[in-house]
Formats: structure tokens, sequence, C-alpha cells
């Protein structure tokens, strides 16, 4: 009889909160946690590496909280980390799982056999995006407007380069929302928002935004803060005003 991944006592695949929230948002994040099933002991890291940036974006879920009271918006997060199996990557493809981490091996994602990745995709990955799928289809029928918010927050130092940029909006075909959040966020004076950089959101890079958001023809963008910009109760209170007045800035003249 095969091993179940998760514990009975262990926390879901994913949590919802303000189901039933006012706001046209609904807010995901994918990297919400750096959690590791018992099951899989630490995957072969140490207790520092599981603290960085290869293991969950560091204080998205805090920020996304904020947002979600401030504007009662519903919040979609998983809660296990990126290492475990990547929410945001089609799980076909080598990075679901990943093998390194920027520049770290990680030792218990190397050679897997399917065998031992589906216990992966069907504890956590599926749940996450069916709960995803079941909200929207809902405020479909409904008759409610929805526009999905990607949470991220990225390093300020990547293998080696330091970035500028306080925040960056990701987009793929569809750049309208984006764009129009992007220059909600610019308006504040000092502030450097880039534009698809770090990172540029592709079918091969992101999943959960091309799936629920293109396929769906709903408006939707990747938000992105730098995690230094974050990481303790002020930074995170602080950004999460930004970004809610922001939102709904765009909200208004979208």
């Amino acid at each position: 009889m095969p091993i179940s991944l998760l514990a009975d006592d262990e926390p879901p695949a994913v949590t919802e909160t303000r189901r039933d929230g006012r706001s046209d948002f609904v807010i995901l994040v994918d990297h919400a946690s750096r959690l590791i099933p018992r099951s899989l002991g630490t995957l072969g890291l140490s207790e520092s590496d599981l603290a960085r940036h290869i293991a969950w974006d560091i204080g998205s879920l805090a920020v996304a909280r904020l947002v979600s009271e401030a504007l009662d918006a519903t919040l979609i997060h998983q809660n296990y980390s990126r290492l475990v199996i990547d929410c945001n990557r089609d799980p076909m493809t080598a990075t679901s799982i990943p093998e390194i981490g920027e520049t770290t091996p990680i030792p218990g994602n190397l050679c897997l056999r399917q065998s031992e990745r589906q216990p992966r995709i069907d504890a956590i990955f599926t749940p996450y995006h069916q709960r995803i799928a079941a909200l929207l289809d809902e405020r479909e029928r409904q008759g409610r407007r929805t526009i999905l918010i990607a949470q991220h927050t990225m390093t300020d130092l990547f293998k080696g380069e330091r970035r500028a940029m306080q925040s960056a909006v990701m987009y793929n075909r569809d750049p309208r929302f984006a764009r129009r959040l992007r220059q909600a966020l610019a308006d504040e004076t000092g502030l450097t928002v880039a534009d698809n950089q770090p990172y540029a959101m592709t079918d091969a890079t992101d999943y959960t935004l091309p799936l629920h958001g293109e396929k769906r023809g709903l408006p939707h963008v990747g938000l992105e803060v730098r995690q230094d910009l974050v990481a303790d109760e002020a930074g995170q209170a602080e950004w999460a005003a930004r970004i809610a007045a922001a939102l709904e800035t765009a909200r208004r003249e979208f």
C-alpha cells in the first residue's frame, strides 16, 4: 500500500480565505510556504537553505493577506515549498520538481521516478489548481467580474546580479491590466517598477496565469516585490497598502 505524501495532521495543500469577498480581485500565491512534508524529510537541505528564496517567496503571503483584507478580496495560496513541487510550472516540465535551486543541488529531488513525482502532483499541485478553477467557475456562474493577481517576491541579488527595481509586473499575451498596474505603481515618486523583468511570463516558465487567466480571458498580472523590502512587518504593511491602492486605481481605469 503506497504511503501518503501528507500525514493527516499536516496542513492541506491549499488554503482559501474570503471566498465570498466583494472585490473583483482574486489573489493567488503559488510560492507561499517553505514547508516540506515530513515524509520527504528536508530534501537533503540545511535549515539555512530552506529559509532562502529557493524554497519560497519570502514575504509574499504576508503581503497578499494584507491586500486581501484591505480590498475584501479572495485569497488562495498553497502550503508547501516550491522545492516539493512548483505550482507555477507545468508538472510535465523538468523544473516542476527542481533538481537545483539557483546554484544549490536539491538531493531529495535528484533522479526521481514518475512513481515518486506523481504523489507530489496528486497531493499538492492538483488540489491547488482545482481549488482555483472551482472558484473561478463559481464566479463565472454568478456573473462576477474577476481580475487575477499572482503575488510573488524576488531576491535583490540573484547569482551575483543586483536588482535595482523595487517591483515588477509580468504578463504574456495580454499586457492590458499589467501595464495599467505598472503605471499606477510607478506614479509613486522614486519607485522603479520593471516590465517583464527580471522575469518574463511564458508558457514554458509559468502555469498559473496562463491557465487560469489567459485561457479564460480574465484580466491578470504577475506582481513581484523585492524580498528585502517585505522581510519584516513594517515593509509588508507598507507594500500591501501601496499595492492595494494601485490595484484599485488600475481597476477603475481598466
